[in-house]
């Protein structure tokens, strides 16, 4: 069977303002087509023709191509920019992921359950009458709106929540999760976490934040390297990890820091983004051997120009090398 054509055209671009949400741009006589079905797999409307998908398990990427493949079989037009194919094909996972043994599609599918329990919350589907912390994550119990009344208790963050228990009534959930938690237990749903409050501007708006609203720029003057201004540090390593294939950028559980690991796990750097000047920014690391104490480690402060940190990315020893620290050029005295 021949699938019809449809007068729509899509056009997904990677968020300008947001590291990993996508875009969709529609145009065409027939654009309201696949305006429906954005919508009903959950992208957020910013417009008549232009909607977004901000999810809180960074899986972005993945799920738009999915909608791509689903939107060109029923007879839509997708253009897929560069920049968004490249995050298409990226391949990352999460480092020190609680479940291990999980294949990469496997921890896709703990993520995107996840998701789907945010979502009926976000939407007022999932109501949480209460939550606590159990010494190790948020903890709550909430009841499905259209589901007859089903309760669940809920366990862990962002893309790790899970559904750990159901009762067939709010009132026998209470009970057990007042059990359980006693003190510690606090009425209504939790604060939201950085990620949730990361994501949801990007559901509103293609701008910045308020916050990172940009403010006009002195012109640059040249001044001696100690009194140099920090510069990009996320653009250094960006750029580290592009020029460098032997070294894999790994996810924590926060967007606060990015590691980046080389291919035999025996050299490490640590980014932690938007540092107060005088705490440590970067940690590189070397080891013996993946599982071995470090043999040296090189910090770096939030006020370092970022000339020098590329310069000790780049000169970072290969890990056969073995150079000692006091002969790397970075680590010399003048």
């Amino acid at each position: 069977m021949t699938t019809p054509s449809i007068d729509a055209h899509v056009r997904l671009d990677v968020h300008p303002h947001h590291s990993s949400a996508v875009t969709a741009v529609l145009t065409g006589s027939q654009a309201h087509i696949a305006h429906v079905a954005l919508e009903a797999g959950n992208w957020s409307v910013l417009g008549q023709n232009t909607l977004v998908l901000a999810r809180i398990d960074h899986e972005e990427p993945y799920w738009a191509e999915w909608a791509a493949e689903q939107l060109t079989a029923d007879g839509i037009t997708v253009e897929i920019t560069p920049k968004l194919r490249e995050a298409m094909d990226e391949e990352w996972t999460w480092a020190n992921y609680p479940m291990h043994w999980c294949t990469r599609s496997e921890i896709r599918q703990v993520s995107n359950e996840a998701q789907k329990i945010h979502d009926d919350i976000r939407h007022g589907h999932l109501l949480i009458h209460a939550h606590a912390h159990d010494g190790h994550t948020t903890v709550a119990v909430g009841t499905y709106l259209h589901q007859s009344g089903k309760s669940v208790y809920l366990h862990g963050e962002d893309h790790l929540r899970q559904v750990a228990d159901t009762f067939q009534s709010s009132a026998a959930a209470l009970v057990a999760f007042e059990k359980a938690h006693g003190a510690a237990m606090r009425p209504g749903p939790a604060p939201l976490t950085d990620t949730e409050q990361d994501t949801a501007p990007a559901r509103t708006s293609l701008g910045k934040p308020a916050a990172e609203a940009e403010s006009p720029r002195p012109e640059p003057e040249t001044v001696p390297a100690y009194a140099a201004d920090a510069g990009d540090h996320d653009a250094v390593l960006d750029t580290f990890l592009e020029d460098h294939r032997d070294w894999q950028k790994w996810r924590t559980w926060s967007d606060e820091t990015t590691h980046a690991i080389h291919e035999d796990q025996t050299l490490r750097i640590e980014h932690v983004h938007e540092t107060d000047a005088h705490e440590t920014a970067w940690t590189v690391a070397a080891y013996e051997s993946p599982v071995s104490d470090r043999m040296w480690v090189l910090t770096a402060t939030g006020a370092t120009p970022a000339p020098c940190c590329a310069g000790f990315c780049i000169t970072s020893p290969t890990p056969t090398a073995r150079t000692p620290l006091s002969a790397l050029p970075w680590a010399r005295r003048p």
